[in-house]
């Protein structure tokens, strides 16, 4: 199959990327490069360096004539879709429609969107939050998610695009960056393999569902056969609260930091856990890593790529 993947150079949509390529798909990435590296582009992708809200966009389906679009391109910083809405709506909705309005023109058989599990239920009523949790959002960055869902779903039943919906948990892994809802392990890891001093917000005992991103590869490597159109979570269904992340993290990277607590963000969500039964029982998936091995896995590639960086600057 001939798959675009938006948001390609990215963290998670490049692990998809490499694992598409890897079942034999030809893929075609766009990505703006706002967020995402071109060391991350998987050199058997096609690239094409730009905007999903530009008309151009509109040329590359017509002549690569796509089967599935992968949809990870977003704006997703929560802090800033609170300072800057407008500018997260005209990337998160705007921008989308732009790639659903292409979709139906030129007949794509298949729209796989990642969206939030945490952002768009908001605080939960119960936990963990399956797929039929009430959705609240707090933050702009949550709505443009969920009104995404809802043009997918006007779009599958006025013009026939199915999709499968993603909801992700906290996603943590090789290639994150220190931006965005799991950013905190990226964050604890970097400074603390440079020798710094990371703070934890409030009291710490703040707790989200932690999934590695090879399981959320997989996750995606399933849609690709799904024949229905639907909404699944994707976590662990454990929470992890962020003085456990502080302490496993100081272990791994041998650092000799203290346990420094600075003031709670406001707003900032107290828990949050999802269910995945539905995938497991609909796709077969289920969550493979446990938080230890993600975490070792994630803070052996902050350590490559700084021993990487030292090398380099000392070769200058």
């Amino acid at each position: 199959m001939k798959i675009l993947v938006t948001g390609g150079a990215g963290f998670i949509a490049s692990h998809v990327t490499d694992a598409y390529i890897n079942a034999d798909h030809s893929v075609v990435i766009i990505d703006n490069l706002s967020m995402g590296v071109k060391e991350n582009i998987n050199p058997k992708a096609k690239f094409y360096q730009l905007d999903i809200r530009d008309d151009k966009v509109k040329d590359i389906f017509e002549q690569e004539k796509f089967d599935i679009v992968n949809h990870h391109a977003a704006q997703m910083d929560v802090r800033k879709s609170v300072d800057d809405p407008m500018f997260d709506a005209s990337v998160n909705v705007v921008g989308v429609l732009n790639l659903l309005e292409n979709c139906k023109k030129f007949d794509v058989k298949k729209f796989i969107f990642a969206s939030t599990g945490g952002a768009i239920y908001g605080e939960q009523d119960y936990f963990p939050a399956d797929e039929n949790h009430p959705v609240r959002p707090l933050s702009p960055y949550g709505i443009t998610k969920l009104a995404t869902e809802k043009y997918l779903f006007y779009y599958e039943q006025v013009f026939g695009l199915p999709y499968v919906v993603l909801r992700y948990a906290n996603v943590y892994g090789p290639r994150q960056n220190p931006h965005g809802e799991a950013g905190v392990i990226a964050i604890f890891a970097k400074k603390m393999l440079e020798g710094g001093q990371p703070q934890i917000n409030g009291d710490g005992k703040q707790t989200r569902d932690y999934v590695f991103v090879s399981d959320v590869v997989r996750a995606n490597l399933l849609a690709l056969e799904y024949g229905k159109s639907d909404i699944f979570n994707i976590g662990t269904g454990i929470e992890t609260d962020v003085n456990l992340l502080f302490n496993e993290i100081k272990k791994l990277t041998n650092s000799n930091c203290d346990e420094l607590h600075a003031p709670a963000k406001k707003g900032e969500q107290l828990r949050s856990v999802l269910d995945t039964r539905k995938i497991e029982e609909e796709l077969t998936w289920e969550p493979k890593y446990k938080i230890e091995e993600g975490l070792n896995l994630t803070v052996e590639f902050f350590k490559d790529k700084l021993i990487y960086n030292e090398s380099s600057i000392k070769h200058k």
